[in-house]
């Protein structure tokens, strides 16, 4: 049985506020839960209108306390920004209000512009020189192990409690895999970022894992797609993604485009050839065919789970998506 999961960037819909996307996420969280899917991770982002969840650490307080079994977790938390200490604190806290339930994904991307970057840091952002290091210390306070000589050792993690999230390296290059690797961690591969070449980085990641904080390999790949049920409906929906993907593109930073924004778009030559070039990172299409597709990129990167971002130009669209995979790939709640 094939493993499914939830990416959630909190979209915000042209014609929506962001309060309304925050219940979407909410809503689309506790089906998740119902419907059988194994996580729910939401992702951090700074200064983009399009989404609007900075503190994926609150935001899962509030999910796990309207779900009932799904895990919770962060793909990711941008670890450049924090201590790692103040991170295992957090995360600490969740597991202990959720037990067996908690993810901590981070990953070394800004999550916004490198200005906005600046000013979470406090005009401090590392551009991630130390993340490295970062992950490491965070997994030497999870597991005890810090050195002697790290600023942290001897301090007490609080709170104080007997089981740990889960922890994971989200990346969309080969830097990322070979830190999961050669630290024992559990790897998440972005191709929604990046289509091209991540079943190489898949690979290395299983041939060069070392036992570490995890026994064995565990590798998950984080793909965009959206599900209709008809091919008519699915046409419609990838128009609003081809509209994103053009904003994006241009450095627009804007809303996601509704379904009718992007039927009513027009594009010329030089936005075509965005569209063209980005088509790989979608899967979009009827519960036939975006399967179909899934299971061929499980096979190629050998992955134990895939992990689903949905951004439609449609709140009911996006629930609608996830209802038709959970009945595609046969999920069930599992107590």
């Amino acid at each position: 049985m094939t493993l499914l999961s939830v990416l959630d960037q909190s979209p915000v819909i042209a014609g929506h506020t962001a309060a309304d996307a925050i219940a979407a996420t909410v809503e689309l969280a506790q089906l998740a839960d119902d419907l059988g899917y194994t996580r729910y991770w939401c992702a951090e982002h700074h200064g983009l209108l399009g989404v609007c969840n900075p503190c994926p650490e609150v935001m899962l307080a509030r999910l796990g306390s309207v779900t009932k079994r799904i895990r919770i977790g962060s793909g990711g938390i941008m670890l450049p920004y924090y201590s790692p200490f103040k991170i295992a604190e957090q995360f600490l806290m969740l597991e202990a209000l959720f037990p067996n339930r908690v993810d901590l994904g981070v990953g070394r991307a800004p999550g916004g512009d490198l200005r906005t970057a600046q000013a979470v840091a406090a005009g401090d952002y590392n551009r991630g020189e130390l993340f490295a290091q970062q992950v490491q210390d965070l997994v030497g306070l999870m597991d005890g192990t810090l050195p002697k000589d790290n600023v942290a050792s001897g301090v007490v993690l609080q709170p104080q409690i007997e089981t740990r999230p889960q922890l994971w390296v989200l990346g969309s290059s080969d830097f990322g895999g070979m830190l999961a690797a050669q630290l024992g961690l559990r790897f998440s591969f972005a191709h929604f970022i990046n289509a091209h070449f991540g079943h190489l980085v898949a690979n290395a990641y299983r041939e060069r894992f070392q036992p570490g904080h995890e026994a064995k390999p565990y590798l998950a790949c984080a793909v965009f797609a959206i599900c209709a049920d008809t091919e008519q409906e699915a046409a419609a929906l990838e128009k609003a993604v081809d509209l994103r993907r053009v904003q994006m593109a241009l450095g627009l930073n804007a809303p996601v485009p509704s379904v009718e924004q992007g039927l009513a778009q027009e594009y010329g030559e030089r936005e075509q050839l965005v569209i063209d070039r980005e088509k790989p990172r979608s899967i979009i299409g009827t519960p036939e065919s975006v399967t179909e597709r899934l299971y061929a990129l499980q096979e190629r990167f050998a992955a134990d789970e895939l992990i689903v971002l949905t951004v439609a130009g449609s709140y009911a669209a996006r629930l609608r998506s996830y209802e038709l995979l959970a009945q595609a790939f046969q999920l069930s709640f599992q107590p």
